[in-house]
């Protein structure tokens, strides 16, 4: 007697692979456009200029000569230490000055004093100006002829006679400070007033029913609050003071007697001034060192912000 042998079950249909990307073969060719531009107008001009700096190149001159490490060399034992000292006092001035500024604003904005959408719109204005305008106002201000400071100071008898104060080496870098701290205290304001207005109503009453004056709930309740937003706004505003350069430039050009020399100046006075692309370059590069130590403290603190 024969048993009929089981049914063989056909294989499933196998799936066709050919032709199909997988989702990072897929991902990467969406992407490889923008990695093409960013190649081409920021990748490959950095590494070019960076390579720059270590070649004797006139701009005014064919050719270049490589040099090695002597432009570096000719940086780091001459004025670089006084450039960033330099550059860290604008950088620190014009941060803390305007922080503070911008600050005290927006707790009284936030307080909802009436006209305050008013105030908040007319303190925005210095904001929206370009910076070489409010350079232009500003040097009109402190003009030592017909500058409107001292005429004031003068009526007032604060001063005898007019103070020359883009021209003194005491009083430019002040000078500076105090045009870039007009220019730039409304958009801390602002984003300090947008982190108060976060903080839950409910704390403040809680700490009220304890007995806590306004001193105490400040430092209890508001600033553990914004404390991360301050601290983005303070290193965020540090970053792009330590880059600046059109303020500094049109009301002293770095002077007078590079008192008021930043690096922007340095490297813009070295290349297009002095006509040395190399050490100029090399200037940058260094700059760009110290630019990327900041980055990467403002990367750590936002990190630190999105976990908690």
């Amino acid at each position: 007697m024969s048993t009929a042998a089981p049914p063989q079950k056909a294989p499933p249909p196998r799936q066709r692979t050919g032709g199909r990307l997988s989702n990072g073969a897929f991902a990467l060719l969406l992407t490889a456009p923008g990695l093409a531009l960013f190649a081409a107008i920021i990748f490959y001009p950095l590494l070019s200029a960076l390579f720059t700096g270590f070649f004797k190149q006139d701009l005014r001159l064919p050719g270049r000569e490589f040099v090695g490490l002597d432009n570096f060399a000719h940086w780091l034992n001459g004025d670089l230490l006084t450039i960033l000292e330099q550059t860290l006092i604008f950088t620190i001035g014009a941060t803390l000055a305007p922080f503070t500024i911008g600050f005290a604003l927006a707790l009284a904005l936030n307080t909802g004093l009436r006209g305050s959408g008013f105030l908040r719109g007319l303190f925005l204005f210095p904001w929206v100006i370009p910076g070489v305008v409010v350079s232009f106002l500003w040097m009109w201000i402190f003009n030592a002829n017909y500058g409107v400071l001292n005429g004031v100071l003068v009526k007032a008898g604060l001063i005898e006679e007019s103070v020359a104060w883009l021209g003194q080496p005491g009083t430019a870098m002040l000078a500076v400070i105090v045009t870039k701290t007009w220019a730039s205290f409304p958009w801390m304001m602002v984003m300090l007033l947008a982190g108060l207005q976060t903080v839950p109503k409910e704390l403040h009453e809680a700490a009220s029913m304890d007995g806590a004056g306004s001193i105490r709930r400040f430092f209890a309740v508001t600033w553990p609050q914004i404390r991360g937003v301050a601290s983005i706004v303070l290193l965020l505003e540090f970053i792009w003071n330590f880059q600046h350069f059109d303020t500094i430039y049109v009301l002293t050009g770095g002077g007078p007697a590079g008192t008021t020399e930043t690096f922007a100046t340095a490297v813009y006075q070295t290349a297009f001034k002095g006509f040395d692309i190399g050490r100029a370059t090399a200037l940058g590069g260094l700059w760009m060192l110290l630019l990327l130590l900041l980055v990467v403290v403002y990367l750590r603190i936002t990190e630190r912000k999105g976990d908690a």
